[in-house]
């Protein structure tokens, strides 16, 4: 046994700490922790912006795999450091906790505010390299992890002034370190819409695009964007004021979707993912509102009241803050905890909307109506899903018909495979494991829930099948304790239309049972493409890519048998198990969300009705399809 004495006990120097533990600082070392980076020197050039140094930001993709950040404000402060005596922009860059955002002087208003930013994308790089233009000079340092490669050098003359920071992710650190251009493109935009006149470039060098984002409507703009094909029922409210030090800016619309509210929320400028004081009091302060005036004017009875749920349908509205120290929960910044910016919101908005009802007595109506509509649709929906649970517990074929149940009640071990087709899934029953794989065959392309009523969902026999066995109810309903299995796999053809279905099957998950997906029990089976057959033995390929590179090893003159697989049911049971569904050989591809609500916004321009919004994604990435099935 290894002894554990003083000399066991390590100290971490420097920026040591951020490469050992960098989930801690930045969230994750996934898709999300590197483009938190991005953000990180995006947010510096922004707080420029906020104390009114800067108007312009460029951020710029290259194509040797580097981001690069510039900016018109003051320049990072070169001069040496009183304690130091090292340069304030090595100082800045190498160390933890050192920046202008401690300072009352410095910045009024900062999205950072921790000083680790720049210092943590430095240390989690494989190479940085700044370039400060300030007083009539060019500095420049570069750094590899963390670690300076120069002293801060003089490198010309220049009449402009601010900072530009070029960075590329470690390979050591992340698992991937492949930007995503939408991912960046929307923390942009979002920021233009934040920042009235801001002036944000974005110049994609890999794929040959520059984007150009700058509003004089700030939010009641950005509510516009977001409402998307939604048709929203009245003009945006835009509310601000101030209290206590703290200005509150909101905007919203009610729209006739039937989904729940879209609410983004910022707090000095920074996105709040899982929102915080200032949306819980802004929620808060809404139901309150409209529930006093739903009752004065007869629209809800003395016993009645519309729950939040009710007040938040089609509900599309922005949150901003501005606050000296905010405190958030975690570096990430996605949770805000100060407790005055909840006191804050809450006396602006019902302040403001008072007043503003009291002129737009039409829109108070219009508003009233549609809460009341969203109380209706929730009752009757709430009786639908009583008669099913009744008619589940009082009928003895509770599950469904076509359902071929597995042995094993051990969640952790059994699967259930939600099959295309009832030929294929003829072959996936006989395929199956019975003791631990349960298998439900599916008809067609299922209900597209992202343009359906709560009401027709519940009537879609495919979608209750589907839920009746999953065992979980849906939305707000979801209980985790009834899920009957631990992996739900998706198993579909490998052409277009098994394409489509996957997606129908995944937006039904995402929309009703996120839960599933959020802790990682959603998967989509990968059947082979091919059967080749070599001197006897067999070889089953999954993608083009896999078949062009096996032809290719195979010495010349080689006699193959090829058989392309159109569909799972052209499989017989043998090679079924064999190729999709044993666990020992199957492959399989695990469903993720890395940014929920990105993922949701993602959902309604594909899935939604808004045709022109769809066309131009589809225009955006169509040069990135390499196979295409007809």
């Amino acid at each position: 046994m290894t002894e554990y004495t003083a000399e066991s006990i390590q100290i971490l120097k420097g920026l040591e700490p951020v490469r050992a533990r960098p989930g801690m600082y930045i969230g994750s070392t996934g898709k999300s922790g590197l483009h938190h980076l991005v953000y990180e020197i995006i947010d510096n050039s922004v707080d420029e912006a906020l104390a009114g140094f800067c108007d312009t930001i460029k951020v710029s993709l290259h194509e040797d795999g580097s981001v690069e950040v510039e900016d018109n404000g003051r320049g990072i402060p070169v001069d040496p450091h009183p304690e130091t005596g090292k340069s304030a922009l090595e100082v800045v860059m190498t160390t933890l906790h050192a920046g202008g955002k401690f300072s009352k002087d410095a910045y009024k208003v900062s999205g950072g505010l921790h000083g680790v930013g720049a210092s943590v994308v430095n240390a989690l790089s494989e190479k940085m390299e700044v370039w400060v233009h300030r007083d009539g000079l060019i500095y420049y340092q570069a750094y590899s992890r963390g670690k300076p490669l120069c002293e801060v050098t003089v490198v010309g003359k220049t009449n402009k002034r601010g900072t530009i920071v070029r960075f590329k992710p470690d390979p050591e650190i992340f698992s991937t370190v492949e930007f995503d251009p939408d991912i960046i493109q929307t923390k942009l935009r979002e920021l233009a819409y934040l920042n009235v006149g801001l002036k944000i470039i974005f110049e994609d060098k890999i794929n040959g695009y520059t984007e150009v984002y700058q509003y004089k409507g700030g939010i009641s703009e950005y509510v516009r964007y977001l409402a998307g094909n939604r048709k929203m029922l009245h003009e945006v409210i835009r509310i601000s004021g101030e209290w206590e030090d703290v200005k509150v800016d909101v905007a919203m619309v009610y729209t006739d979707s039937q989904e729940q509210d879209l609410i983004y929320s910022y707090a000095n400028t920074i996105r709040t993912v899982d929102h915080g004081t200032h949306v819980t009091a802004f929620k808060n302060a809404i139901t309150k509102l409209f529930n006093e005036y739903a009752k004065s004017l007869g629209i809800l009875k003395k016993d009645e009241s519309f729950q939040g749920e009710d007040v938040r349908e089609g509900l599309i509205a922005v949150v901003s803050v501005l606050l000296k120290n905010p405190e958030f929960e975690g570096q990430t910044k996605a949770k805000l905890g100060s407790e005055i910016a909840g006191v804050a919101v809450s006396k602006v908005v019902r302040e403001k909307l008072t007043e503003y009802f009291e002129i737009n007595k039409a829109t108070l109506k219009i508003i009233l109506e549609r809460i009341a509509q969203a109380m209706r649709a929730r009752e009757a929906a709430k009786k639908a899903r009583d008669l099913v649970r009744r008619k589940n517990a009082l009928e003895n074929s509770a599950l469904p018909g076509k359902l071929a149940d597995c042995v094993s009640t051990d969640l952790e071990k059994s699967e259930l495979f939600i099959v295309e087709g009832d030929s294929a899934g003829g072959s996936a029953k006989q395929a199956r494991d019975r003791e631990f794989q349960a298998v439900l065959p599916i008809r067609g392309k299922i209900l597209n829930v992202e343009k359906s009523s709560i009401h027709k969902l519940l009537n879609n026999e495919q979608i209750k099948d589907i839920i009746v066995a999953i065992g979980t109810g849906i939305g707000d309903k979801f209980d985790r304790s009834r899920l009957r299995y631990g992996k739900i796999i998706i198993m579909t053809d490998a052409d277009i239309d098994g394409a489509h279905i996957r997606t129908l099957l995944l937006t039904f998950f995402f929309r009703y049972m996120r839960p599933l997906i959020e802790e990682g029990r959603v998967f989509i089976a990968v059947p082979p493409l091919y059967k080749v057959s070599v001197n006897g033995k067999i070889y089953y390929l999954y993608s083009e890519e896999e078949y062009e590179k096996f032809k290719s090893q195979l010495k010349e003159g080689t006699k193959i048998e090829v058989q392309r697989y159109k569909g799972l049911g052209e499989m017989n049971p043998e090679q079924l198990w064999e190729t999709t569904m044993n666990p020992q050989t199957r492959k399989m591809i695990k469903v993720t969300i890395e940014d929920a609500e990105e993922a949701d916004t993602l959902f309604n321009i594909l899935m939604g009705e808004n045709t022109a919004e769809r066309r131009s994604f589809i225009e955006r990435h169509a040069l990135k399809v390499t196979y295409l099935d007809v």
